[in-house]
């Protein structure tokens, strides 16, 4: 998944040769999950239809402030599609228009909706080799990067003069990842590496039977996601789930059992800057296990079991400089149960569950969580989805490392 996903972006298209490859960079942005509507100037139009756009993009193509070709001769107003965009990305900005956007001149919907834009800017410039290096352009870009635009700069190549030069605007790719780039460097996580664990662990019986639980992982997914978002580099340590991610800083390495997230989650340790141990791992596992199905024969049946390995105490006794989080599932005294965990083991957070709580624990979509950290604060959330819980979880975190 991109950091686009779900992102508005507005996409400004100006009069140049380069607004032939718009439309690929439309289809980009869609591809990574981006909602996209697209503002031209009225010249535009010569180089890129309309109806090509508003095909790929699915949403009407903005070329005036009213609807001519409507008899109500609606108005399109600029401010709301400004207030609309996470993101506007200008593409290809000609020299006359990067020229107006620098000195205020607002004879079209794209530059109204420009001065009117509270989101970042990026413009890609595009424009013969001798207009590019002209002094006038040179100044233009100056003063656009002082109002705090991006200018994602243009490459060399041939030009459509026959020129060979600078001055070819960035191909579709190399303008998604730019801003993909540019987003992330911003993100207080990047650079930093998270491991999580999510989801039930399944101990075997027999070769058809295991003790398990009714965990569903969607916890864990839900933290990767948040952490993911905030730029950090997740590998995903998941029990069997039906949960599924697709986001390209998140690595998901699927075990079975404790042994094996206890093995899975030892490789990654040392590596990482925070460790969230959301999984409802096993305490007990049959000692041994039948390479045949046991068959139904006595009234009763005994299982002997061991204990699995604390997977969070063995990180708590190793742990150098890696903030450490503890999940707590209580039925009764679950504070005093909590603190006592975080203490033994160790951990600078613990995420209290109470299967008391309505609306809270396996299988259901939200969760009601206390956080309890190694300063003895206790803080309690209301219901919330487990999605809002995740972000709160990693906002905490944050506040909590100074990150």
């Amino acid at each position: 998944m991109s950091i686009l996903k779900d992102k508005n972006i507005l996409l400004g298209i100006t009069a140049g040769i380069a607004a032939y490859k718009s439309a690929n960079l439309v289809r980009l942005f869609i591809k990574a999950g981006a909602n996209v509507k697209v503002v031209m100037t009225p010249a535009s139009k010569e180089f890129v239809t309309p109806l090509t756009l508003s095909t790929l993009s699915k949403h009407p193509v903005y070329s005036s402030f009213i609807n001519e070709e409507d008899d109500n001769q609606i108005w399109n107003n600029h401010v709301d599609l400004g207030l609309w965009a996470d993101l506007f990305v200008i593409a290809p900005a000609t020299a006359n228009t990067m020229a107006k956007m620098a000195n205020g001149v607002c004879d079209n919907i794209l530059l109204a909706t420009y001065l009117s834009a509270k989101c970042p800017i990026y413009f890609a410039p595009a424009m013969d080799l001798d207009m590019y290096k002209h002094d006038s352009t040179r100044t233009s870009f100056k003063t656009l990067i002082a109002f705090g635009n991006k200018l994602i700069p243009a490459g060399t190549g041939e030009l459509a003069s026959g020129l060979i030069g600078e001055g070819r605007m960035a191909e579709p790719e190399e303008i998604v990842d730019f801003i993909e780039n540019d987003i992330l460097d911003k993100l207080p996580l990047r650079g930093k590496r998270v491991l999580i664990t999510a989801g039930p662990t399944y101990e075997a019986i027999d070769p058809v039977r295991f003790i398990g639980n009714h965990s569903s992982g969607k916890m864990g997914f839900e933290i990767a996601r948040a952490a993911s978002n905030l730029g950090a580099e997740v590998t995903l340590v998941t029990g069997p789930t039906h949960q599924e991610i697709a986001h390209h800083l998140v690595t998901v390495k699927p075990v079975i059992t404790a042994e094996e997230m206890y093995n899975e989650v030892h490789k990654h340790f040392n590596t990482s800057n925070i460790a969230i141990l959301s999984a409802a791992v096993a305490d007990y596992r049959p000692r041994n296990v039948a390479d045949q199905k046991i068959k139904k024969k006595e009234i009763t049946f005994s299982i002997e079991l061991e204990k699995t390995k604390d997977i969070l105490k063995s990180l708590g006794e190793i742990k150098k400089d890696q903030y450490l989080v503890g999940f707590a599932l209580e039925t009764n005294n679950e504070l005093e149960h909590a603190k006592g965990k975080l203490k033994t083991k160790n951990l600078d957070l613990i995420v209290l569950n109470s299967l008391q709580d309505k609306g809270a624990g396996f299988g259901v979509s939200t969760n009601k969580v206390t956080f309890i950290t190694s300063s003895n604060d206790v803080i309690e959330n209301e219901l919330k989805s487990k999605a809002d819980v995740a972000k709160d979880l990693m906002h905490l975190i944050l506040k909590q490392t100074h990150a």
